[in-house]
C-alpha cells in the first residue's frame, strides 16, 4: 500500500515517511506496528485482595518507554498508592524518590504535594468503594546512564479527585521492573496493563 501526504496529490510511495499522514494512513500504519508510538501489551494482570501489583519483565532492553494503565482499581480502605522501581531484580523501597503533583476536588479545592526523600513516587489514592484509573509514562527505565522517571494523571470517581504529576528515581541504575505501590496489606483489587512504546 503506498502513503500519501495531505493536500497534495497523492503519489505512489513505495515506502514509509515522515510526511503528513491521513488518518486512515496513520491508522493502517499502526496496526503493522509502522508507526512510532504504538503500544505494545507486554503484560496484562488481573488481581484480587493484593497489596501490590509488579510487572517484572518488562522488556526494558527493548522499550525506552513504557505506558501503565490502571482499570478501576477498588480498594479495601482509604489509601495512597505510587510506584516503586526494581533494580536488577530487587525492589528499591530507599526514601530518595522525588515527586511533584497538583490534586484537585470538584469543590473547587486545589493543592501542591511534593518530596524530595520518600519510598515511592506518589502517584494516586484509593478510596474504599469508589474506583481509581489511572495511567503513567516512565522513560529511561533500561538505560542505566540516566535517571529513571515517570509522569501521570489519576482519576478518583465517587471522590471527583483528579491528580497529575512526576516523579523520579534520582539514580542511574538498571530498572527491570515496576511495582503498583498501594500503603495497604491485600486491599486493591482491578486490571493493570503495562504496555511497551514502539520507536521507530
Amino acid at each position: 500500500m503506498a502513503y500519501g501526504y495531505l493536500g497534495q496529490n497523492t503519489p505512489n510511495q513505495t515506502v514509509n515517511n515522515s510526511g503528513v499522514f491521513s488518518i486512515t494512513d496513520s491508522a493502517n500504519l499502526q496496526s503493522q506496528g509502522k508507526l512510532g508510538g504504538s503500544l505494545e501489551l507486554i503484560e496484562e494482570q488481573t488481581v484480587s485482595a493484593v497489596s501490590y501489583i509488579d510487572f517484572t519483565s518488562i522488556q526494558e532492553d527493548k522499550y525506552d518507554v513504557h505506558f501503565l494503565q490502571l482499570d478501576n482499581i477498588t480498594s479495601t480502605a482509604n489509601l495512597n498508592g505510587g510506584y516503586q522501581f526494581f533494580e536488577n531484580g530487587i525492589i528499591r523501597t530507599a526514601s530518595d524518590y522525588q515527586y511533584a503533583q497538583q490534586y484537585g476536588l470538584a469543590t473547587g479545592t486545589f493543592a501542591e504535594q511534593k518530596s524530595t526523600a520518600i519510598n515511592r513516587i506518589v502517584a494516586q489514592n484509593y478510596f474504599s468503594a469508589n474506583p481509581t484509573s489511572a495511567y503513567a509514562y516512565f522513560y529511561n527505565l533500561g538505560n542505566s546512564s540516566k535517571y529513571s522517571f515517570c509522569t501521570y494523571h489519576c482519576w478518583v470517581g465517587g471522590q471527583s479527585l483528579v491528580m497529575f504529576g512526576g516523579g523520579v528515581s534520582p539514580l542511574t541504575s538498571l530498572v527491570t521492573g515496576i511495582r503498583c505501590y498501594t500503603s495497604g496489606t491485600n486491599a486493591i483489587s482491578g486490571t493493570a496493563k503495562l504496555y511497551g512504546v514502539k520507536q521507530i
